[in-house]
């Protein structure tokens, strides 16, 4: 590592998933190198929706991943780690249990106190729209950009060039939906337009605080649209470096959303880029992601959807220089 180089620790830990980044950062230019990525699927907000509360298995698990993770970071040499809660430990009434498990989990296996922060909405967009965005410009992918972050009980929609302009978090997310419409397999007509209606209600909540009219360029983050795009590909096998900065037609992707959405849990589970833990829920996420593309479609006339790897993971390492 470079004698001016950070090296930094970013988890997030969302509804579906739990990540972990630690990757070495110029402070000077902000360029970011990855040394390790992990991603695990431990469902922390399975039923937060219907109970209001985390459930133990869900606790035990995540947990249990979180404690991997801090060894990790202690191994590879991480100089600081910044652990970003979202969607479900908001919601929950038991989240302080959590929070707790976390930084007993870090200050044993890590060796320094490393709180989780249960962020906003507003933050968790913000971050996400760095760690997506930064290296677009120099690639020629023109702004304004509109970065949809689609996640497993919210999806995050914000808007700008080079800082963020406008943004807003919805309670609409390929687990929360699942659990509250789509329980047939594969889901009925009259689900869908259940599902189909509180995901439109959502986009008109967003649309109000985030324009989508001049929008240049919309690109899609986290599980839901990678796999859709994976979909779109039909890779051989899962590929981050394949689908990371996938430029596609609005009508290629509406068209793999909607395949998605069709199909039974079985044949989902064929599919060799599909990772078992999206299965029951990518149908979902291909709801959503339908109807956002759509709408930015009628709004701004778009002609190109930009996937990314890039996320919010990558920007709570950056967030860490800036802070």
């Amino acid at each position: 590592m470079a004698d001016e180089s950070v090296r930094v620790g970013a988890i997030d830990c969302g509804t579906n998933s739990i990540r972990l980044l630690v990757a070495d950062i110029d402070p000077v230019t902000g360029s970011l190198v990855d040394l390790h990525r992990r991603m695990e699927i431990v469902r922390l907000g399975h039923g937060v929706d219907r109970t209001g509360s985390i459930a133990p298995e869900s606790m035990e698990r995540t947990l249990r991943v979180a404690r991997e993770y801090a060894v990790t970071c202690r191994e590879l040499g991480a100089d600081r780690v910044r652990f970003v809660a979202t969607s479900a430990s908001r919601d929950a009434r038991n989240a302080g249990e959590f929070i707790s498990g976390v930084r007993t989990a870090f200050h044993e296996d890590f060796g320094a106190d490393v709180a989780p922060e249960v962020v906003s909405g507003q933050e968790e967009a913000s971050l996400s729209f760095s760690g997506a965005t930064g290296g677009l410009a120099a690639l020629g992918v023109p702004g304004p950009y509109l970065v949809v972050d689609l996640g497993g009980g919210s999806t995050e929609f914000v808007r700008g060039t080079d800082h963020v302009e406008a943004s807003r978090s919805v309670d609409i997310g390929c687990v929360r939906l699942t659990e509250r419409h789509l329980a047939s397999d594969p889901p009925t007509a009259s689900e869908i337009e259940a599902a189909t209606a509180d995901v439109d209600a959502a986009i008109d909540l967003a649309e109000q605080a985030v324009p989508f009219d001049g929008v240049a360029t919309l690109v899609g983050l986290a599980g839901s649209v990678t796999t859709i795009t994976a979909h779109l590909l039909r890779l051989p096998a899962y590929s981050a470096e394949r689908v990371h900065l996938t430029r596609s037609s609005p009508e290629a992707m509406i068209a793999a959303s909607s395949d998605l959405l069709s199909m039974s849990r079985a044949d989902r589970a064929a599919l060799p880029y599909l990772h078992p833990g999206r299965v029951d829920v990518i149908g979902a996420g291909g709801l959503v992601w339908r109807r956002v593309v759509e709408r930015v479609v009628l709004r701004s006339g778009i002609t190109e959807i930009v996937t990314s790897e890039h996320d919010i993971l990558d920007g709570i390492a950056l967030s860490q220089i800036s802070r």
